[in-house]
């Protein structure tokens, strides 16, 4: 499974890079729909891309990003109020009184004060980390697919709703936001063959086994714990990552774009850090082939993923 990546999160770079084209009237829907309520989980990567509007377009999903922006500084602001007044009264509490209850109070303000600022600078802050562009399930992520015989930049939920399944597989598949090379033809048949896209990545993530990563067998009583391994390819690139998107829809509901990266069986370095998948890069010639797929020729879009970018994965602990 691809735990988490790290993504190409300005869409500018996918226009100058592949020729793609954009529609912003999606990426504005996807703020707009945010600003609202809506639960959309958009890195701060992709926000970034509007900071220096140059159109009316993205004029407009910049007065959207600076709106939810300032909402959440107002709601962290008053939750940081609320917790700085709980830790007084604890202090004083204790004070009179040294009590198991007012400690307890005390180091949940302080954790929760910590948080706070930790959100608050976060969200002040104007110089770009490499946190920004990664992504987990549920976040959204710019995906290139093809309209028209024309390259086009979606941003999409990396959590693949298939159309026609209810909303409910969200819970019930949890997992969908990785398709397994084993499956395409299976869960996954709808979209293999008719529906490809391509996320560019530059590392990913995965949680794997500590004693698996370290080739051992647990002691008597040890418990085994879950560490999260950072996987770079060498020669360092960005990768185009194979995937499957749909759009799905409902009335009464906003339209759902949404895509799962295709996994197979890891490569050596990866075996042997402890993992048992990995995400398929493929190879830049056949972009425009994996985008137009052929479905009555799904053995060539086997050979495409079989023909794939094969660099050496290095690995280190995440920080």
């Amino acid at each position: 499974m691809c735990y988490s990546a790290q993504i190409i999160a300005d869409y500018r770079k996918y226009v100058r890079m592949f020729g793609a084209d954009i529609s912003l009237e999606e990426f504005a829907q996807l703020f707009f729909e945010r600003a609202g309520g809506s639960k959309v989980k958009i890195p701060k990567g992709v926000e970034d891309a509007f900071s220096e509007p140059a159109t009316v377009e993205e004029r407009e999903i910049k007065t959207l990003i600076d709106a939810f922006n300032a909402e959440q500084v107002a709601n962290l602001e008053q939750e940081l109020f609320k917790q700085r007044k709980r830790l007084a009264d604890a202090e004083r509490t204790l004070e009179l009184k040294p009590t198991k209850a007012g400690a307890e109070s005390k180091r949940i303000a302080i954790d929760k004060i910590e948080w706070t600022r930790r959100k608050l600078d976060d969200l002040r802050r104007t110089s770009p980390e490499p946190d920004d562009s990664r992504i987990f399930p549920g976040h959204y992520a710019p995906v290139m697919v093809m309209e028209d015989r024309q390259r086009v930049i979606k941003l999409m939920r990396y959590q693949c709703r298939i159309a026609g399944k209810p909303a409910a597989y969200d819970v019930k598949y949890p997992g969908t936001y990785n398709a397994r090379r084993d499956n395409l033809e299976g869960f996954w048949k709808s979209l293999f063959g008719s529906s490809h896209g391509l996320m560019v990545v530059s590392s990913f993530f995965e949680n794997v086994s500590r004693a698996r990563m370290e080739h051992r067998e647990l002691a008597n009583g040890e418990k085994d714990e879950k560490v999260v391994l950072q996987f770079d390819p060498n020669p360092p690139h960005d990768m185009l990552i194979a995937c499957l998107w749909s759009r799905w829809t409902s009335p009464g509901q906003p339209d759902l774009f949404s895509f799962a990266a295709i996994t197979d069986e890891p490569p050596p370095e990866i075996a042997a850090a402890g993992h048992d998948r990995c995400i398929v890069p493929i190879k830049p010639e056949n972009i425009d082939a994996w985008l137009s797929p052929d479905p009555s020729d799904l053995k060539s879009l086997y050979a495409i993923l079989d023909d794939r970018d094969r660099p050496f994965y290095e690995h280190r602990l995440a920080a």
